[in-house]
């Protein structure tokens, strides 16, 4: 059940100095691809729904149609924050912020989150605090995912987070992650029959889902989540050498690592298009920061531009071509290119491994992107179950179980 909270308390929050250079989703947003301008408004309390992500009805708890509501996804690699307010059977996003903080750096070669990396993602989480007092927000829901499933003090993580910030994460499941990203991005999957693939590359873990979107709303035939993420990827396969050899062969042995653990599901993958055969081409959405960033580089974007991007469809050919040459290049080349840069360089060769692998699971011609994803299915479902937007309330009812 969905709680309502008083003000948190503002000890030691700071301020958003650094929120222009990473807010990459400020802008107004429905569920539709984005075309509106920036808008800021609100003030006020802020609270956290528990992870059953079940509601007491609006008129119950007094929260009105114009009330807003906040989604927190600390990941591996980003912590990020919407808030919105319903607007018929969309929402429109009111805030927003994202911020780089690596918390599973290290983790997979101690099973821990770092120091360093647990004070990044508390500064980042205190500026989402700051956020969630200053808008309209009674109802949120804040999540952990992979780095913190994993990690031997997740939980302590957690609890420090709780006390330090007022935010209490919930550590979600790979099924639950899932569940989310499809519900956050599904709306822009081309039209098209027979089934349909929907992935998400993280920091720590990459999700496969497989989807029927013959009707208004999805319904999962199948998931798959795997321990592959831009971080964990890149951890494991230690650093890139300084030879375009060895940069190759360790390319070689991210795709092989992904490969092997997408092989069960790429199976079951076969058989579904099998059955499907002569149903139309396959059809492919992802979401991800790598996903965007090529898109940014196959439109040869100056800087990102989410509206350029977000809902685009992209040549299957063109991001294995991109992929093949940014692991070809140097980390330094990778720094100079527009919407890389410095903190994506190190990470993007082992997005582009896992992108090149989920290709070879679901050969369809044709990418379409999503700069949407887990917080997006998160407001959905906080809305829904508040009683509002009749669409949405048939999404989380017919979500609520994969596979």
């Amino acid at each position: 059940m969905a709680e309502q909270f008083p003000p948190a308390r503002r000890t030691g929050v700071t301020g958003d100095r650094d929120a222009t250079t990473n807010e990459r989703n400020a802008d107004v947003r429905n569920c539709a691809p984005s075309t509106s301008p920036q808008q800021r408004a609100g003030d006020g309390p802020y609270g956290n729904d528990p992870p059953s992500g079940q509601a007491v009805p609006a008129q119950r708890q007094g929260i009105g149609p114009r009330q807003a509501y906040a989604a927190i996804d600390l990941g591996t690699n980003n912590c990020r924050l919407l808030i919105a307010r319903p607007s018929g059977e969309n929402f429109v996003v009111i805030d927003a912020f994202s911020r780089v903080v690596r918390l599973g750096e290290g983790l997979a070669q101690t099973g821990l989150l770092s120091q360093a990396a647990m004070d990044r993602a508390l500064a980042a989480l205190h500026v989402c605090a700051d956020k969630l007092c200053r808008r309209s927000v009674q109802l949120a829901r804040s999540v952990a995912t992979e780095a913190c499933r994993r990690a031997s003090n997740g939980e302590a993580f957690i609890e420090r987070v709780r006390e330090e910030t007022g935010i209490a994460l919930d550590i979600i499941s790979a099924r639950e992650e899932a569940r989310l990203a499809v519900l956050g991005c599904h709306i822009l999957l081309e039209p098209g029959e027979g089934p349909a693939m929907i992935f998400d590359i993280g920091g720590g873990s990459t999700e496969l889902v497989l989807i029927d979107s013959t009707a208004p709303v999805p319904r999962i035939l199948d998931w798959q989540s795997v321990p592959w993420g831009v971080v964990s990827l890149s951890e494991t396969c230690g650093a890139e050498g300084d030879s375009q050899a060895s940069r190759a062969a360790r390319y070689v042995r991210m795709r092989e690592l992904v490969s092997d653990s997408f092989a069960p599901f790429a199976d079951r993958a076969t058989r579904f298009r099998a059955q499907d055969a002569g149903n139309g081409p396959l059809r492919l959405l992802g979401t991800s920061g790598t996903v965007t960033t090529l898109a940014s580089l196959h439109l040869d974007l100056p800087q990102y531009d989410r509206r350029a991007v977000d809902g685009l469809i992209v040549p299957a050919d063109s991001m294995r071509s991109i992929s093949t040459r940014l692991s070809s290049m140097s980390i330094f080349e990778r720094r100079e290119l527009p919407c890389i840069g410095r903190e994506r360089a190190d990470l993007v060769v082992a997005g582009c491994a896992i992108l090149e692998a989920i290709l070879d699971v679901w050969p369809a011609d044709r990418l379409g992107v999503a700069d949407r994803g887990i917080r997006e299915g998160i407001l959905r479902s906080l809305i829904a179950a508040n009683g509002q937007g009749e669409k949405m309330r048939a999404e989380l009812r017919r979500t609520r179980d994969l596979g």
